[in-house]
């Protein structure tokens, strides 16, 4: 079983500056107030869930110029002590553009993490914690196993889940993106 591991080694406290002295081993590293998270590799279910909403996210975006759409891996600094990597997440475009640079990055509008038993624990407290922090509108937690989405709001205590489907509405000039998520989940896992 793969596992999300928080490591501390010579470290009391991690920096973006710190992690950028790591040499690269195919895991995924992420630092949340200063705490380093290692990922190793995800699943083929991970994957497939992760195209799926890609595909999906990446028309509604585009077809409404509400902004773009990027995964993993993709270093996101939101703070000095304070790197992620969401499997999924659109930033809003700039004066009408789509960034130009990660320093460009000045806000998320929509982050996802596909969940894995070695990211549960990450996923579902210190990431979205952060995230809600940030404002981030929404955080979505993909939970292939149970077939459901965990939707997580700056200002919610519990998340709304969701089984049948999910609407995103970024912005009120433009109908929803409706994802049906049985069909989401059966067309990425089977059955």
């Amino acid at each position: 079983m793969y596992m999300a591991v928080a490591t501390d080694s010579d470290h009391r406290h991690w920096t973006a500056a710190d992690l950028r002295e790591i040499p690269d081993d195919r895991n995924r590293y992420e630092i949340i107030d200063g705490e380093l998270l290692v990922t190793p590799a995800p699943s083929w279910g991970h994957q497939d869930i992760s195209k799926s909403l890609l595909l999906m996210i990446d028309a509604y975006v585009n077809a409404h110029r509400i902004g773009k759409l990027l995964m993993a891996p993709a270093a996101i600094d939101l703070a000095d002590d304070t790197v992620v990597e969401p499997d999924l997440f659109v930033v809003p475009l700039i004066d009408g553009r789509r960034p130009q640079s990660w320093e460009d990055v000045g806000r998320l509008l929509l982050v996802i993490e596909i969940l894995s038993p070695s990211t549960a624990r990450a996923d579902r407290t210190v990431k979205r914690r952060r995230y809600q922090r940030e404002a981030v509108p929404e955080y979505w937690i993909a939970d292939g196993d149970a077939r459901i989405v965990e939707r997580w709001r700056p200002e919610d205590e519990q998340p709304e889940l969701l089984a049948d489907q999910l609407e995103w509405q970024p912005d009120s000039a433009f109908p929803a993106l409706v994802i049906d998520l049985p069909t989401l989940f059966a067309s990425a896992l089977g059955n």
